[in-house]
C-alpha cells in the first residue's frame, strides 16, 4: 500500500519558534514526517506540501489545487492534514469533485510540537482508515472516523462527532 500525505497547514503543522520579536506561530516541515519517523511504518508513503495556511484562509482555489493533485496522482489513498476550522468545508468540496479514491482529512486542536497534542492519535486513525477503506471522503478526529456526510462538530467544545 502507498499513501500520499498532503500538508495544507492548520494547527497540526504550526510551530512556535520565536525566531523574531515576540511569539508567533509559523508553518514548517510537515508534522506528518515527524510522526511517521516515530512509527516506522510498514507501508510506503510520500509526504507533499500543497500549501501552508491557517484553515480560515483556505480558498476554493486552494481546494481546486487539492483536487487536481489528487486526481492527477497515480495513487488512490490520500491523507490530508488540515486546519480544523474549515476541514468539513474542504471535505465536502472534495466529495463533490473526487470519486474512486480514498481521502482522509485530519488535523489537531493543538500543534503536533506540543506535548499534549492529539495529532499522532488523529493521524493514526487516518492511517487505519486508509488501511481499511477503499474509497470515499472521511474525516478522522478525536478518536472517530466518519464519512464527511455524517460528521459534525460542536461549536461549544470544538469536538467532532
Amino acid at each position: 500500500m502507498n499513501i500520499v500525505f498532503i500538508q495544507t497547514g492548520g494547527t497540526i503543522d504550526k510551530d512556535y519558534p520565536h525566531s523574531s520579536k515576540g511569539w508567533a506561530f509559523e508553518f514548517g516541515e510537515p508534522a506528518t514526517k515527524r510522526i511517521l519517523e516515530k512509527l516506522n511504518p510498514s507501508f510506503n508513503y510520500q509526504v507533499v506540501t500543497a500549501f501552508q495556511k491557517d484553515s480560515l484562509e483556505v480558498t476554493d482555489e486552494d481546494r481546486r489545487t487539492l483536487v487536481k493533485l489528487i486526481i492527477e496522482s497515480g495513487e488512490n489513498k490520500f491523507i490530508i492534514t488540515h486546519g480544523t476550522d474549515t476541514i468539513i468545508e474542504t471535505a465536502n468540496y472534495l466529495q463533490n469533485h473526487i470519486s474512486n479514491k480514498l481521502v482522509v482529512l485530519t488535523g489537531a486542536m493543538r500543534p503536533e510540537r506540543f506535548s499534549n497534542s492529539e495529532a499522532p492519535i488523529n493521524l493514526g486513525c487516518a492511517i487505519a482508515t486508509a488501511n481499511l477503506m477503499q474509497q470515499g471522503i472521511f474525516i478522522a478526529m478525536h478518536g472517530i472516523v466518519k464519512e464527511v456526510s455524517e460528521i459534525k462538530r460542536s461549536l461549544e467544545t470544538g469536538k467532532f462527532y
